[in-house]
């Protein structure tokens, strides 16, 4: 053996492969799935994606037509480079979107179960977003045209709660003590593992749960008392860029119109004209798998067409399965103006699909902790149309803006927080809806309380028809009692009422949602909000049509090997900026009393004097 092949069997031995190279270049972003890759930078994810190997042999199923899943098939086709024609989507109902809605209803109007915001770090949906072309403006992406949208016509509101019927009552501070910011603050910090299965109020003061903090937060983003104080910590450090925009909601972004024209439209545009396939009315009931060991392969879709003819499919390795498991909009009820929408605890449709598939295996999760207490889990809706000017000068006392125009109106929700029902309402810009006559005001209203008397309506809200939740709005409006009758009759109403709208919130501990890809997963995947992403630990909240981007882009990208890596969630909350900043927006912009001595103070002001230290904390208002 000559000393020059020596030298290259030692080369060789020693030196890893480029991957691995590459690695060792930046900061290893850590996973649950070693073939996900995870970046903070644009190097592997701006690049186009190379065609995997083997995706020509491969097809995909996807179960549910909501924003995850049609994420997933969108990443498919640009990123894994699959033919749309090789791609299925198999959805209950006879229409896509799933919880992204917004519709005419005959007979009763114009409808919303709820409606979607987002702030300024959604990366994977930006990623695929810039790929798809709008229907507002098909010479732009839905990004371009949701970017513009907001460019030109910026989020604000000029009033964010209201009492005494219609009163201004925030001043835009949180109004907390410095004990309470510290609870925050201590929540933000403690580890995951010690929040399994507590609840907000077991570690939250009652202090803290009275004030105006709670009072914008919990509206803003659905938050119960007993729900997780988990999710609530991971709220606190996905959003922690946005603590100082949560009082006046200039953190939010809206689209020009209602969600589905807006959103679930265009996508559904792009992926029929790549020839992909929607079966509607098409339930999924169960999916059959081969588990051994190490591998887990899904054999087959077990499904049924709505006369109930057996409509299952059998699948092979290179059949990917996309499984939307669970739902926060399944079994909603509606109503109308004389008649209420219904509470049910049925436990159908998602819900009953995902418990027959966590049946075959301990890392297929548990849908009971999330959905077996719709009293802790509800909450009612309720889209009021108004046909003439009448309530909007009502509205416009408040909001100092007119609701006509095509411009920002509230800039978010509204929170009377007279209100029994804790009711809030927004106004989109309108006309919210391509088609809505011009004299008409679009109005979505809910609320947190669905159990509890009214004020003006002595019924419980979800006893409550759509022309009493009317009433009971125009009461915390402001109108004259003598004048709610009448004005309520210038409106019409569907209530919605969605007994699952917050199970994603309930206390839980890990293992309780699935992996996206479960330990051992070859060809199948979970999607949405009852999914649990692969990046370590998981940061990425609920409750966002970025959870579902997430979960779908990780899917696509470790199940098809794209050779790009997922963005990872925006890391605010490592960001000493972003702390120190929100540290002093929660203290309404004072300066936080420092848990120091004064002979300590005095030590390290000498220690980080002529420091960027000193320059950073003075530029932040913390010394």
């Amino acid at each position: 053996m000559g000393d020059d092949t020596l030298s290259e069997q030692c080369f060789n031995k020693d030196r890893r492969n480029d991957k691995e190279l590459i690695k060792e270049d930046v900061m290893e972003l850590k996973t649950h799935d070693k073939r996900l890759q995870l970046t903070n930078g644009d190097f592997q994810r701006l690049v186009k994606a190379r065609k995997p190997a083997g995706i020509e042999e491969k097809s995909a199923y996807l179960v549910g037509t909501g924003i995850a899943a049609l994420t997933a098939a969108c990443f498919l086709i640009r990123d894994a480079h699959m033919e749309g024609k090789k791609i299925t989507f198999l959805e209950q109902l006879d229409i896509p979107g799933g919880s992204l809605d917004g519709d005419y209803m005959d007979t009763r109007g114009y409808v919303a179960r709820g409606g979607r915001e987002t702030g300024a770090h959604f990366e994977c949906l930006w990623d695929i977003w810039s790929s798809i072309p709008s229907l507002e403006e098909p010479e732009m992406s839905i990004l371009d045209s949701y970017f513009y949208t907001n460019y030109d016509d910026p989020n604000f509101s000029n009033c964010r709660i209201t009492h005494k019927q219609g009163e201004r009552y925030d001043d835009g501070k949180f109004n907390l003590t410095q004990d309470q910011v510290k609870e925050i603050a201590e929540l933000c910090m403690t580890q995951d593992e010690l929040l399994e299965d507590k609840a907000i109020e077991d570690i939250f003061s009652d202090g803290l749960l009275n004030s105006d903090f709670w009072t914008y937060w919990r509206t803003m983003f659905a938050f119960e008392n007993w729900h997780s104080a988990l999710e609530m910590k991971l709220y606190l450090n996905r959003f922690m860029h946005h603590v100082g925009g949560l009082t006046n909601l200039s953190a939010l972004r809206f689209t020009r119109y209602d969600q589905y024209n807006s959103i679930v439209k265009p996508m559904v545009k792009y992926l029929e004209n790549h020839g992909c396939k929607f079966q509607y009315n098409i339930k999924v009931t169960d999916v059959d798998f081969d588990i051994s060991e190490n591998r887990k392969v899904a054999t087959k879709i077990i499904a049924e067409d709505k006369d109930g003819n057996d409509k299952s499919i059998d699948l092979t390795e290179n059949d990917l399965l996309f499984i939307t498991n669970g739902s926060m909009t399944e079994n909603s009820s509606y109503g109308d103006d004389n008649t209420p929408a219904e509470l049910s605890d049925e436990q159908t449709g998602c819900w009953e699909m995902w418990k027959n598939i966590a049946k075959k295996s301990d890392d297929f999760g548990n849908p009971e902790v999330f959905c077996s207490d719709v009293e802790k889990s509800n909450w009612e809706s309720c889209t009021v149309t108004c046909h003439d000017e009448s309530v909007p000068k009502y509205i416009e006392k408040i909001t100092k803006r007119s609701p006509y125009g095509g411009k920002t109106v509230t800039g978010g929700i509204v929170t009377c927080v007279d209100s029994s029902w804790l009711m809030s309402w927004t106004i989109n810009r309108q006309g919210q809806y391509p088609e809505q006559p011009e004299n008409d005001v679009a109005v979505w209203v809910y609320g947190l309380f669905s159990d509890v008397e009214g004020d003006y309506i002595k019924k419980k809200m979800r006893d409550c028809t759509g022309k009493e939740i009317t009433k009971e709005w125009l009461y915390h409006l402001g109108v004259p009692v003598n004048e709610i009758d009448a004005l309520a009759e210038t409106c019409t109403a569907v209530p919605v009422m969605m007994p699952y709208i917050t199970s994603q919130f309930m206390p839980r501990k890990a293992g309780d949602r699935p992996y996206v890809v479960p330990k051992g997963g070859v060809n199948f995947a979970f999607l949405g909000q009852f999914s649990e992403t692969l990046d370590d630990p998981g940061r990425d909240t609920v409750f966002t049509t970025e959870y579902s981007g997430r979960t779908a882009m990780e899917a696509v990208y470790v199940l098809c090997g794209v050779e790009k890596a997922v963005p990872e969630v925006f890391a605010s909350r490592y960001d000493l900026r972003y702390l120190l900043n929100g540290m002093v927006a929660l203290s309404d912009g004072k300066k936080p009393e420092l848990p120091l001595s004064p002979l300590q103070k005095i030590k390290v002001a000498k220690l980080i004097k002529g420091t960027d230290i000193e320059e950073m904390l003075k530029e932040f208002n913390m010394i």
